[in-house]
């Protein structure tokens, strides 16, 4: 580690410093902005002089160290990316690997793109900080929540507007929805008609609303729409399921295609009064 703040500490100095010259209007983050002037003054001996896209096959950033004689570091995205909130949030984490891990790690950190895909994931502890650091940064949570409130009703056009608002990724915004939402809800990412993983929100979780994944593979139903071919003019829609399709209750599902990985993006919605336990049961 290079610092014992916090990844959440670090993105929240940066959001104070960023609300104090721009206002709380400051969004979407110019990150690569950032990340150089900040570093150039938290750092001045060991900034981060450089961010520009190169070609990386099978990885999405990279952090790396300048060569001999010269100061500071290097932060590298795909280039062959073509989503812009990926890219985005591939220079917010490898500015957290910067801020967090540079010490630790001398010679650079290379960053899959699987890393990304599953932000929220722990492939490793630094990946995960990275992450979390990326995730305060780009959405902070004052700013999210006055986007969606814990109780508000949430939907694709919701999900949208925030996906612009931070210039990120639809998993990243219901990820960041998911943290703290009072809603009974579950992510799920598929593909080929299995679950590759899935997250609930805390009352969900609670309430036996969830997918372990870590047990073995888990087919998604066949009745749900990420299991149905939804055509190249139609990259999303929502459909109401009703008890025994994903859960043993009623549930309303939202799925989105990727437009870059041939995956579907799965959120369901369950009632905020859970039928009793010995119903929900399998």
């Amino acid at each position: 580690m290079s610092s014992t703040f916090s990844p959440e500490r670090w993105a929240f100095e940066i959001t104070h410093i960023l609300n104090a010259a721009f206002g709380v209007e400051h969004f979407p983050i110019n990150v690569s902005a950032v990340a150089q002037e900040y570093s150039s003054q938290k750092f001045p001996n060991d900034p981060i002089a450089r961010i520009v896209g190169d070609n990386l096959p099978g990885f999405d950033g990279a952090l790396y160290k300048a060569p001999a004689g010269k100061k500071g570091w290097g932060i590298f995205y795909n280039s062959g990316i073509r989503s812009t909130g990926r890219i985005n949030f591939t220079l917010a984490h490898e500015f957290g690997h910067y801020l967090l891990h540079r010490l630790a790690y001398p010679d650079g950190i290379r960053c899959g793109e699987q890393d990304f895909v599953q932000w929220d994931s722990t492939y490793g502890q630094i990946e995960h900080q990275a992450n979390i650091f990326a995730g305060n940064l780009l959405m902070p949570l004052d700013d999210f929540r006055r986007q969606v409130a814990p109780s508000s009703k949430i939907d694709l056009d919701l999900i949208s507007h925030c996906s612009d608002r931070y210039r990120v990724s639809l998993i990243a915004v219901t990820l960041r929805w998911l943290s703290y939402t009072d809603k009974r809800a579950v992510l799920v990412v598929s593909r080929d008609g299995y679950i590759l993983w899935a997250r609930s929100s805390t009352p969900a979780l609670k309430t036996g609303a969830y997918f372990r994944t870590s047990a073995g593979p888990i087919a998604i139903p066949e009745a749900s729409l990420a299991a149905q071919r939804l055509s190249s003019r139609e990259k999303h829609a929502t459909k109401e399921h009703g008890s025994g399709v994903w859960f043993p209750e009623p549930s309303t599902e939202m799925t989105v295609l990727s437009e870059q990985y041939d995956f579907a993006i799965s959120l369901l919605l369950l009632s905020n009064d859970p039928p009793p336990f010995e119903d929900r049961l399998p």
